[in-house]
Formats: structure tokens, C-alpha cells, sequence
């Protein structure tokens, strides 16, 4: 058999319970549900940073954020041969990237590392920030910053400005569209699609479904961690929906279209989201935290080798998304690529896969989690600034939830004596973790009997 096609769908901040295979009650995401009963679906996925410059640092490299000295928002990612675009290129893909990329812009300072100053948020990104995507490219560096949701532009290879006018997943969706039409010739491709939504619109404060999404999701039922709680979900969460259900029409889209170029049982097609959302109910904001409603995020994955609408239970994360994709396209995995490809959970050859996840958290904090099947355990630096510190030598304990009785996170047990041995045995799988990612052992203040 030829080499398959790889695209990866990518959304922005979707929390996985939007999904109807993941338990969603509404009829949202039919497309991708139908994906997940062809496919493998994965019940326990997490990203291992929860904000979007980070998270895409993971994907692109293998690395953990700070390792790729992505940590936080506004670094971009290093120039460098070892990105996956790379190597797909050398193995004789097209690759093409179109969508938000956010990592080519130096903004801001960093005590932990030296970043030259360069701002494309707005402007056209250079071929040599693009991560190795050399083929064909049509991105923003913050689309959030050139477009709202009806309008705005991207730029293409050339650097030139490519104006839309429609709703956003929709325009996106056309020119990937668009660009499969284009293909000529027998190589295969990798074609990376990332969409902003369900993604706030920055300037004006809300979440923006397609007009109608309001009334089209207004029965929803409240998501149980945000029972009784504050933030902004009352008057944003059928648009979030709504936006879910947007991609999920224009995923359907990109299968006929495959379908009718006779390319679909060829393709091997991705799909999960870079983080979640909590809705202003954990903090001021909306990710950067170690709880499941930031972490948790939709994984399904079909085509050649990912069939039969198998479920995998084992805890996975963004961090093996790389290997699993060089996997895919028959290329070798590099040694510095810190995750396991999927395939040995799909195909039951794995024994020691491992049992817990590890998170970064950064800009609200600079913060540390591990979450196990069980558990919940997250500490932070004290008096360290999230934006200008990458990683701390003390933290102190700040979150402990027992998952399995506390599923939604309600009570925090840091402070309980009853769990001091739980959360001394969590602190050694945590310093165990960071020290996996390249950082320093620290000392972890753990809270007095």
C-alpha cells in the first residue's frame, strides 16, 4: 500500500465532554461521533500544557514546553530540523499547514531564556518560522488577532494577504478544501488544519457560535463541574457549542471530500483540541490550571491502522501525538521525543505505557500537575511570575483531588491530613516527572499534618 495521507484537525480550546461520544447529551458533533464508532477513540486524553502557544510547541516538536523553550505565550518555536514537518519531508510528504499557528512571535521577557524580540501576531509569517511546513501554507500567527468571526484574513507561502468573508470554521474549511483539489501528483501529504473555534473572540470578550447557535443550544445541560459555580458559561456556552458543532459539520465536509477524490482509505485523519475551557470558574480566565475541564480534550483518530471503533482507556496526552504521527507515515521515531506512538495501545503491544500525565502550567502561575487514573496533584512556585519564569527550585502543594469520588473536582484534600502519605508519594511521581522533561529536582513544601 502507498503511503497513507495524514491530516490533523486541530480546534482551539474544546473541552472533550462537547463531543456526543464523550458524553455530550445534544446532538453536536454526529460527524465526529461517527468518526470515534469507525475509529479509535481515546477516553483519557490531556494536553500537557494548558494554553495554546505551548500546547502546539508539543505537537510540532515531541518536547515538553519548556524543554522547546515554548512555555508560555508569545515564544516562538526554535528553528530547528527536528520538528515533525521535518522529517515528513524527508520522508517525501508534501506538508501543508493552514489555520492558527501562534508560534512565531517573541513577545515579552523571559528570566529563563533568551528571546529575540520579533512580533508577527498580525503580519506575515517568515518561511523559516513556519516549522518546517514549506509546501504550502496559509496561516496567521494569532488568527484571534486577524479575523472575528464572519471575516478576516490569513496569508499565504508568498506572504501576501488572503482575505474571507463567512464564518470563520467554514473559510478555513474551503480553502483546505481548496487545497486537496490542488494536489497533483503521487506523493502523499500532511496537511495540518487548525481552527480557532471554540476559542473566545479576544476583543470582545465572548464566544461565538454561528448566528442561531443560541437558540439552536439553548436547552443545554449544564456541565457538572460548573453546578453552582460563577464565571461566564450562562451567557457563552451555546455559542461554545455552537462553534463545536461547526467544525463538526465542516469535518464532514473534508471526508466527502476525500471520499469523492477517491482518497479515504488512504487518509489517516486526527482530531483533538490543544486544551479545554473552565469558563472563568477556576480563575480569571479560562485554561492555564490543572483542573479536567483545562486538561481534558477530545482524541480520535481513523484510518489504515486506527479501525473498529475501538476505545482506549489508558491515560494519553498531547506528547504522543508526535511519535504517533511519524509512526504513521512509516518514519522512524527520533530519541529525543519524550511520548509513545498510539499505536501500541491499539494494537495491545504495550505493557509498561505509563500512568500518569504530566502538565506545565504557566502565565497565571508557574505550576507543575500529575494526573493519575486516581488522583489529582498540582503545586505551584510561590511568588513566581508565570510569564517571566519557565520553571521554579521550591513549589508549594495547591490542589489534591481524589478523581474517582470527586470526579468534578469540588474538594480540594491538599490541606487534609488525612491523604499526607497520598500526596508524599504523588510529590515523588512528580519530581520523577520533571525530571523525564530536563528540569531540576525541586523541593516540594508539602502542607503540615
Amino acid at each position: 500500500m502507498d503511503p497513507p495521507n495524514i491530516i490533523f484537525l486541530f480546534s482551539d480550546q474544546q473541552r472533550y465532554d462537547t463531543l456526543g461520544c464523550y458524553g455530550q447529551e445534544l446532538d453536536v458533533t454526529p460527524n465526529l461521533d461517527k468518526m470515534a464508532k469507525e475509529g479509535v477513540i481515546f477516553e483519557h486524553a490531556f494536553t500537557n500544557q494548558p494554553l495554546c502557544g505551548p500546547a502546539r510547541s508539543i505537537i510540532q516538536t515531541g518536547l515538553y514546553a519548556t524543554e522547546s523553550t515554548c512555555y508560555r505565550n508569545g515564544i516562538a518555536l526554535p528553528i530547528s530540523k527536528d520538528n515533525i514537518a521535518y522529517y515528513f519531508s524527508n520522508k517525501g510528504y508534501d506538508v501543508a499547514y493552514i489555520g492558527k499557528w501562534h508560534l512565531a512571535s517573541n513577545v515579552g521577557r523571559s528570566k529563563d531564556y533568551t528571546l529575540k524580540r520579533m512580533n508577527y501576531m498580525t503580519k506575515a509569517v517568515p518561511l523559516e518560522l513556519r516549522g518546517g511546513y514549506k509546501d504550502y501554507w496559509l496561516a496567521s500567527d494569532l488568527l484571534e488577532f486577524t479575523s472575528h468571526a464572519y471575516e478576516g484574513y490569513l496569508f499565504n507561502g508568498n506572504m501576501k494577504k488572503v482575505e474571507f468573508k463567512g464564518y470563520r470554521v467554514d473559510c478555513l474549511t474551503d480553502f483546505t478544501i481548496d487545497y486537496l483539489d490542488s494536489r497533483r501528483g503521487t506523493k502523499p501529504f500532511f496537511l495540518f488544519l487548525s481552527y480557532l473555534e471554540p476559542h473566545q473572540q479576544n476583543d470582545l470578550n465572548i464566544f461565538q457560535g454561528p448566528n442561531g447557535s443560541k437558540e439552536k443550544f439553548k436547552n443545554y445541560i449544564i456541565p457538572k463541574d460548573l453546578v453552582n459555580t460563577e464565571g461566564d458559561w450562562r451567557e457563552n456556552y451555546p455559542d461554545y457549542l455552537g462553534c463545536c458543532n461547526s467544525i463538526d459539520k465542516n469535518v464532514k465536509r473534508i471526508l466527502n471530500k476525500l471520499k469523492e477524490m477517491d482518497l479515504e482509505e488512504n487518509t489517516i485523519i486526527f482530531y483533538c483540541s490543544d486544551h479545554g475551557c473552565h469558563f472563568r470558574t477556576r480563575t480569571w480566565e479560562y485554561k492555564r490550571d490543572c483542573h479536567e475541564s483545562s486538561i481534558r480534550i477530545p482524541l480520535i483518530i481513523k484510518g489504515p491502522g486506527f479501525e473498529g471503533g475501538k476505545r482506549i482507556s489508558q491515560l494519553v496526552s498531547l506528547i504522543d501525538i508526535p511519535p504517533t504521527l511519524l509512526k504513521c507515515g512509516g518514519i522512524e521515531v527520533p530519541n529525543h521525543m519524550k511520548g509513545q506512538p498510539l499505536q501500541g495501545l491499539v494494537n495491545d503491544i504495550v505493557n509498561n505505557w505509563p500512568e500518569e500525565i504530566f502538565i506545565q502550567i504557566s502565565e497565571t502561575q508557574v505550576g507543575r500537575a500529575i494526573r493519575t487514573i486516581k488522583w489529582k496533584y498540582s503545586v505551584k512556585a510561590p511568588s513566581k511570575d508565570g510569564i517571566l519564569y519557565s520553571r521554579a527550585d521550591k513549589y508549594d502543594e495547591e490542589f489534591l483531588y481524589d478523581l474517582e469520588n470527586d470526579p468534578h473536582e469540588k474538594r480540594n484534600l491538599v490541606k487534609d491530613a488525612q491523604y499526607f502519605e497520598v500526596r508524599n508519594e504523588l510529590s515523588r511521581i512528580l519530581k520523577r516527572k520533571m525530571a523525564e522533561a530536563g528540569e531540576n529536582i525541586p523541593t516540594i513544601i508539602s502542607n503540615p499534618i
